[in-house]
Order: C-alpha cells, then structure tokens, then sequence
C-alpha cells in the first residue's frame, strides 16, 4: 500500500462528510448531467442474456475507433446515472474508450427482469453479463472497474476473469466494500448514512413488490427500522444463507481471498471514507497483481477536487487504465 499526497482538496473540502454529501448532492448531479448529455445521446439500451434465464441490464456507449472498452458498476442502490459512474463514464468515452455501464440485479431500471431477490453474493450473474459484454463488443481490450459495492464486484470478477476467459486486461475498484460485516456496522455508527441507505433498500424492496406482488412482505417491510433487522429478516428468507454472519462472509475479499489474482488490480480508498473502514485494507492478501492506493483525503467515492465539485477521480482512473502494466 502507498499514500497518494498529490490529492489534497481546499480545506474547506477536507471533511470526510463534506467530500460524501456533496458528492452525491442534486448541485453536483445537475452539472455532470449537463456535461454528460452527448455521452447519454449516444448510449445504448442492451440487454445482456445470462445462464438460467437471467437477464441484467445496462448501456453501452459506442466511441468511434476506439480499441479498448470500459466496463462500469455502480455501488449499492446507485445505477447507471449515478453522479460518480456517470462522470467516470464521460470522461473515458471523451477521452476514446468505448463504456459499458452495468446494472446490477434489481438497480436502475431492471427490478422486473429477474424473480429471485439481488443480493451481493449472485456473482455468477455478473460473471455472465461481462462474458456476454465482451462477446457482442469484442474490443482490442476491456477494463473493469467499480465503486464501492461495484467495486467489491469488480475485484471478485478479476478473481474469476482467467478460468471464465473474460479477458479483463486491468481491474481498478474505487473505494471497495472490503469487509461488509465492518461496512454494516460503520453505516450502523452514523445517523445520516445509515438513513439513507436504508431507505434506498426498502425502495428498492418495495418497486420490486410492484413486480411480483405473491412476495408480499410490505406489511413486514414496514415494520423494520435498521439494516440490522432488515438483514435478519430478509438473508434467512431470501438468500441461500441461514444468518447475516455467514452471507456478509461470503463476499468479503479480506483475508487470503485476493492471494490467487493473476490480473492486475488497482484500488483506490480515502483513508477518512465513513462508509468503508480504511484500517481493512491491512486485512488484503499482498500479490504483485495488487496495488493499493490510499489518500488522505476524498470521503466515500467522491475525492471533490475544487469548489466546482470536479473530482480528482475520474482522471486518476484514466492513467491507471492507460498505465503500464508492470506484473509481467
């Protein structure tokens, strides 16, 4: 692991709840929105057919010559046009990559495609959808990356990327869900996030049960007030696990779970992020196809560059993505 110090924001952007807030803020999203309206003008609804019957959503945005694609994954609840993926998507697709945004299970608009709940253990799925991605665009190169949940998935593929000949060239993971037990409780720890959070799942819970009604588990959605009972409630009914402990197991990448990486992956996190505990990364298996990058300052997935609310982010994934890779 080393510290980036070339990030360093204004001071009155160097609070970790500031860099998050405002990073998400309806400010923000309203300009990356109007910078991005010809990237969106030249996206693409594609559905991507997956093994037993699933179907994931996401688009693609066709960049003339270009030799190399760009997949994208959204964190927890967000989707495509998040103010986060959407500015990392314009500014490759500017720059010559051709992107591809991808939805996960029951984000953005695919809560009708599939019957069985999303939960952040279905990386099969995932695993089909950028196999299928790369057999209808079959760049020169792909690169991957994702933010915070996204970015968890995105490592978990690199892990697969060889035995599933995804033919990933570089994987890149900002601020990454490392241990999702710690992240829970992190969230659980503050009022604001956790609110939140929370309310973008039982939104979620609920557009699904527009869907498939024969679920109906709103009157009992009502009554849960944490992601504590909502996870107690919903793992046992609606996963393959018996309790919350095994399942948010089941995709945590500490430990010596990133040992056998043969692709290069690089990830980015603030050492202030309130969301994801930064004292995890200690917790990563060490591999040469690893790099570990940690600022000082950036919040959760923001890293706010100036008063403009412009991020540092988006071009520090551009010369990742168009750096030397250095493991061979």
């Amino acid at each position: 692991m080393y510290y980036n110090t070339t990030y360093r924001p204004p001071i009155g952007l160097r609070s970790a709840h500031v860099q998050t807030i405002l990073g998400a803020s309806f400010i923000r999203s309203r300009r990356i929105h109007r910078a991005a309206r010809d990237f969106k003008s030249a996206s693409v609804d594609q559905l991507l057919h997956c093994s037993d019957g699933i179907q994931l959503h996401g688009y693609f945005t066709p960049r003339a010559n270009a030799s190399a694609l760009v997949i994208l994954i959204h964190g927890w609840h967000g989707h495509a046009d998040s103010s986060y993926l959407l500015s990392c998507a314009n500014t490759l697709w500017n720059a010559g990559y051709g992107v591809f945004r991808l939805h996960l299970r029951d984000h953005g608009p695919s809560h009708h495609l599939n019957r069985e709940l999303f939960h952040s253990v279905r990386i099969a799925e995932v695993v089909d959808a950028v196999a299928e991605i790369r057999r209808l665009f079959p760049y020169e190169d792909c690169y991957l990356g994702g933010f915070s949940l996204g970015g968890n998935f995105a490592i978990r593929l690199a892990l697969r990327s060889t035995a599933h000949e995804l033919g990933l060239k570089r994987v890149f993971a900002i601020c990454p869900v490392l241990d999702p037990a710690n992240a829970m409780e992190a969230l659980s720890e503050s009022v604001i996030y956790h609110r939140y959070f929370v309310r973008k799942w039982r939104d979620a819970l609920l557009k699904k049960l527009q869907h498939f009604p024969d679920f109906a588990y709103g009157e009992r959605l009502r009554k849960l007030r944490n992601m504590r009972d909502m996870n107690e409630f919903f793992v046992p009914q609606y996963t393959e696990f018996g309790d919350t402990h095994s399942y948010l197991r089941a995709y945590a990448i500490t430990g010596d779970v990133l040992a056998p990486l043969d692709v290069p992956c690089h990830i980015i996190a603030a050492e202030d992020d309130p969301v994801i505990p930064s004292v995890d990364l200690q917790r990563l298996a060490q591999s040469r196809f690893l790099t570990i990058e940690q600022t000082r300052f950036g919040g959760h997935c923001a890293f706010l560059n100036d008063y403009g609310l412009n991020t540092w982010i988006d071009q520090r994934i551009q010369q990742i993505i168009e750096a030397p890779d250095l493991t061979q």
